[in-house]
C-alpha cells in the first residue's frame, strides 16, 4: 500500500474555508448591526416626533414662532421647499379665526402709554409698574391669509372729512383709545385735539379734518346705569325697548363701531323694563334673552336710520374673559394673575365666552338689512390670558395699592386690556376690513 506522503502545513496561514467562513461571519453580523441601527434609529425618531406633537398641537409651521424669546428658531433644512406664499386679505375669503400668535421682539410699536398721553390709567399697565413686556410682542397670523399691518396715514387718508365713531362699554373705550394711539403716532402735537367727557369723546386729526369718537352706551339700549355707572349690578334696570336717548347721537357718522356683551354677563337674570322708564314694574329675564331684545332694538333702529351707501356698520364679537385657570391647566392659579404666555393650544376654548350669546349676536346680524360686518375676535382674544391689566389697574378711581396687589383673588382684573396690546390687533383686523 502506497502512503501519501503527509501535507505540510504553512506555519501562521488558517486554511482557506475558515477564513471565508470567518469573513461571511463579519458580513451577516454587519447586516444585522446595521439594521438593528436603522430600527433603533426610527423608534428614536418617532419618539422624538410624539414629543413635538404633545409639546404644541399648533400646526407644524407655526411651531418655531412660538418658541419662548431665549430660544433659537431653528432654520429651515437645506433643499426643503418653502411653504406657499399666504394670499392679500380679502375680507371675503379671509377667515380672522383661523390663525396663531407669534412672537416677535423686534417688532417695532407705534407707540406705548409712555408716548402717547391719551391712555386711561386702568389700562396703562406699564406705567402702573408691570415688569413684564413680553405681552406687547405677539402678532396674529392668518392661517391662509397675510393680515395687513395697521398704517396710521393709510386710516387717516380713508378718514379725511370724516367722522367714525366707537361705542359701547369700557373694552369699546380701550379699543377706541388704542385707534386714536395708533393713529396719533403720525399727527404732529400741534394738529390734535383731545375732548373728553363722561359720555362723549372726541379725539380731532385737524390736517385731516376727521374725527374719531367714542360714545358710552353699555348696553346700546338705554338702562338707569347709563350714567350712574357704580351702580351694583343687582339694581340696574334695562328699558329693552328704547334707545334713541343714545341713538341720535351716532346720526352722521360715516363709520360706526359697535360691541356690547360683558355688561350682559353680570348675572343669569336681567331686570327689564316696557315703555315708560321706572325701577318699578320690572321684569326679570334670562341674560341671553335680554340681550337678544336688546340686540333686536339696536338692529332694527340701525335699519331704520342707517344708509348703508354712507355709513359703514362694525359689530366687536366677544372679548374673552380669563377668570379660572382651570381652563387652560393652570390648577391653584388665580384667574390671569401672573400669566406672562399666551395659551398655544390651537382652537382652545375656554369659559370666558358664552357660545349662546355668540349664537344669538350672529342671528340678529344675520337678519338685518344694513350690512353689518361682524369683526370676531373671540377666538384670538381666548389665548390672551397674559394681556389683561390683572393687577396693575385702578379701582374706585384709584390705582391700586402695593396691598392690594398682593390679593389677586380679590383684585385681579382679568377682564380689561393693557394698552398697548390685544386691543391693537383687535385694530389691525378694523383696519383690513375699512
Amino acid at each position: 500500500m502506497v502512503q501519501m506522503p503527509a501535507m505540510k502545513r504553512v506555519k501562521g496561514r488558517a486554511p482557506l474555508s475558515v477564513v471565508v467562513a470567518i469573513i461571511g461571519g463579519l458580513a451577516l453580523a454587519g447586516v444585522i448591526f446595521t439594521e438593528d441601527l436603522r430600527s433603533l434609529t426610527v423608534v428614536t425618531s418617532k419618539e422624538e416626533k410624539e414629543k413635538e406633537r404633545k409639546r404644541t398641537s399648533l400646526p407644524a409651521g407655526t411651531r418655531t414662532a412660538l418658541t419662548l424669546p431665549e430660544e433659537a428658531v431653528t432654520l429651515p433644512a437645506v433643499g426643503v421647499t418653502p411653504p406657499p406664499a399666504k394670499k392679500p386679505f380679502d375680507p371675503a375669503r379671509c377667515s380672522v379665526t383661523e390663525g396663531y400668535w407669534a412672537f416677535d421682539r423686534s417688532k417695532k410699536l407705534l407707540y406705548t402709554d409712555q408716548t402717547c398721553p391719551f391712555i386711561d390709567r386702568q389700562d396703562s399697565c406699564q406705567r402702573n409698574g408691570r415688569p413684564d413686556s413680553d405681552y406687547l410682542y405677539w402678532d396674529w397670523h392668518l392661517d391662509d391669509c397675510s393680515l395687513p399691518r395697521f398704517d396710521p396715514v393709510a386710516v387717516l387718508e380713508k378718514l379725511r372729512g370724516k367722522r367714525m365713531m366707537f361705542v359701547g362699554d369700557s373694552l369699546m373705550l380701550g379699543q377706541w383709545l388704542s385707534f386714536v394711539c395708533l393713529v396719533n403716532s403720525v399727527v404732529p402735537y400741534t394738529a390734535r385735539s383731545m375732548e373728553r367727557s363722561r359720555t362723549l369723546s372726541v379725539y380731532t386729526a385737524q390736517d385731516y379734518n376727521a374725527t374719531i369718537e367714542f360714545y358710552w352706551a353699555p348696553f346700546l339700549v338705554e338702562s338707569n346705569s347709563d350714567r350712574n355707572i357704580r351702580l351694583e349690578a343687582g339694581g340696574r334696570v334695562l328699558h329693552v325697548d328704547a334707545i334713541e336717548a343714545h341713538a341720535r347721537r351716532w346720526r352722521g357718522a360715516d363709520v360706526l363701531v359697535f360691541d356690547s356683551y360683558v355688561w350682559w354677563m353680570t348675572g343669569d337674570r336681567i331686570k327689564t323694563v316696557w315703555g315708560s322708564f321706572g325701577d318699578d314694574g320690572y321684569e326679570e329675564l334670562d341674560a341671553w334673552v335680554a340681550y337678544r331684545l336688546g340686540l333686536k332694538t339696536w338692529a332694527n333702529w340701525v335699519d331704520s336710520h342707517i344708509d348703508p351707501n354712507a355709513t359703514r356698520v362694525f359689530f366687536m364679537s366677544i372679548s374673552t374673559t380669563h377668570m379660572r385657570s382651570e381652563d387652560w391647566g393652570r390648577e391653584g392659579g388665580i384667574r390671569c394673575y401672573n400669566e406672562t404666555w399666551p395659551i398655544t393650544r390651537k382652537g382652545y376654548w375656554g369659559s370666558g365666552s358664552d357660545r349662546r350669546m355668540m349664537e344669538v349676536m350672529s342671528g340678529v346680524l344675520g337678519r338685518m338689512r344694513v350690512p353689518v360686518t361682524l369683526l370676531n375676535i373671540t377666538q384670538l382674544t381666548e389665548h390672551r390670558r397674559d394681556a389683561h391689566v390683572s393687577v396693575y389697574t385702578e379701582a374706585g378711581g384709584s390705582l391700586l395699592t402695593g396691598e392690594q396687589r398682593a390679593d389677586p383673588q380679590t383684585y385681579a382684573d382679568c377682564i380689561h386690556w393693557c394698552v398697548p396690546g390685544v386691543p391693537d390687533t383687535w385694530n389691525q383686523i378694523l383696519y383690513a376690513h375699512l
